[in-house]
């Protein structure tokens, strides 16, 4: 498994629900488009392993318009790490399923 550590902003998507996401930085996401060619699921995604803190799940990653992706975090999660909107957070992301 390919692993990438960082640390972006938990932000909140405008509009129905209360998804909250932490965008991958550009150059990560440069590096998972080339490992994922030909190997991406449904809206172009990418199953991938996170940590945060002492929580441990699997999801997806989304591509964006920009060419970035976007990491969705679950509220038991938020809860959990107590992460609001605009902290920083620290995130070890693996690409899996390769």
């Amino acid at each position: 498994m390919r692993e990438f550590r960082f640390t972006a902003p938990l932000w909140r998507h405008e509009g129905e629900g209360s998804w909250y996401f932490v965008t991958v930085p550009e150059e990560i996401s440069d590096e998972i488009t080339d490992l994922s060619e030909g190997r991406r699921k449904g809206f172009g995604s990418v199953r991938v392993a996170v940590t945060i803190g002492d929580s441990n799940w699997r999801t997806s990653v989304f591509p964006t318009k920009t060419g970035t992706y976007v990491l969705p975090i679950k509220k038991p999660v938020r809860l959990a790490e107590e992460l609001v909107e605009g902290i920083p957070v620290d995130t070890r992301l693996e690409l899996v399923d390769f």
